[in-house]
């Protein structure tokens, strides 16, 4: 086998977020070398490859085990044969997201109060059980007088008081564009706060800049990131350095998961996530069933397995430490409490 890559470069590892994010693996055969671990070994698949690409930066890389082909970050992004299997009910839009609850590009808009724009369908990193990975990006595009559009829709419904930025991750926009997006947002009376669901603080701590705390803290918005991180081994010093960042700002920051089977199904591996997370600053939120999309069910834990490791959970945890177990149904006016 060849030897293995260097995992970081000196630019991945400064300031600079966007040569970081180019700093990438996008085949299966440098990813094995990088991890030391034989192909055979690996399982990974070219037709899933094909079907939705490997993209992981070298920088979350550098957080899996070597030589462990189970590791639980390697399992979150590894293109795997299973993914062509068909599941009976699992689908592309699994959340329901299109049709009346995409009604113009961009929008999302399923919740009383609170709406989602698509800021862009790229993410730093291709994770194997995205819920969006088969989502119409290519007719959610806007262009500049299209957001206009998009924004003029919120300034309609006065009773959207919460504008949720989302993607693909919306910190794949540059400062600028989000910036001007941000301002304008800030400018409709009735909208309160403003949150942004990214995993970019995970994948590339860099990401979390000055500029970019100056542009998610508008004077008149109360500002909330929440952060995806599935398992504790995700959360190094430069990831709680970011977070530390975030909340110097004065921005509530919080952490939803994804129960996955063989990656964080156990009260031990849960428990050591919660820990983590409020070391490094961040409250676990939610801690989602996984969504049934094509391509994902072998991540798939049952619900009556879902609800004995949180009452698990509860007996480990204070209440504060303890995240939502929480189901999305599409046509629901909420995400719903399992178990209630």
């Amino acid at each position: 086998m060849s030897s293995p890559i260097p995992l970081h470069n000196t630019l991945a590892s400064g300031t600079d977020w966007q040569a970081a994010l180019r700093d990438l693996i996008s085949s299966p055969a440098e990813l094995c070398a990088a991890l030391e671990i034989p192909p055979a070994a690996l399982g990974w698949s070219e037709a899933a490859r094909q079907s939705f690409p490997l993209r992981v930066p070298r920088a979350f890389v550098s957080r899996m085990r070597r030589g462990d082909p189970r590791d639980p970050l390697l399992l979150q992004v590894l293109a795997g044969a299973q993914e062509m299997q068909p599941a009976p009910g699992f689908s592309a839009d699994p959340t329901g997201e299109t049709g009346n609850a995409n009604p113009h590009p961009g929008i999302i808009h399923k919740y009383h109060g609170r709406v989602l724009l698509i800021i862009t369908g790229s993410c730093a990193i291709h994770c194997r059980y995205c819920f969006r990975r088969h989502f119409p990006y290519a007719d959610n595009q806007n262009s500049r007088s299209e957001w206009s559009t998009a924004l003029e829709y919120i300034a309609r419904d006065e009773s959207i008081s919460e504008v949720i930025l989302s993607g693909g991750d919306p910190l794949m926009a540059n400062d600028k564009q989000l910036a001007a997006l941000v301002t304008q947002i800030a400018g409709i009376a009735h909208v309160r706060r403003l949150r942004v669901h990214t995993r970019l603080p995970i994948v590339i701590p860099q990401r979390i800049t000055e500029s970019l705390l100056q542009v998610l803290t508008p004077s008149r918005l109360q500002s909330t990131v929440v952060v995806h991180s599935n398992h504790a081994n995700e959360i190094d010093t430069e990831v709680a350095a970011a977070f530390a960042r975030l909340r110097a700002a004065g921005i509530t920051l919080l952490n939803q998961a994804v129960l996955l089977a063989g990656i964080n199904d156990s009260t031990a591996a849960q428990v050591a996530l919660s820990e983590r997370l409020f070391e490094a600053g961040a409250l676990p939120y939610y801690l989602h069933l996984l969504d049934r999309v094509d391509g994902a069910a072998h991540f798939e834990v049952d619900r009556a397995q879902a609800l004995a490791l949180h009452r698990e959970m509860a007996a480990r945890l204070p209440g504060y430490l303890l995240p939502r177990l929480v189901q999305e149904v599409p046509g629901a006016p909420s995400k719903l409490d399992v178990g209630t």
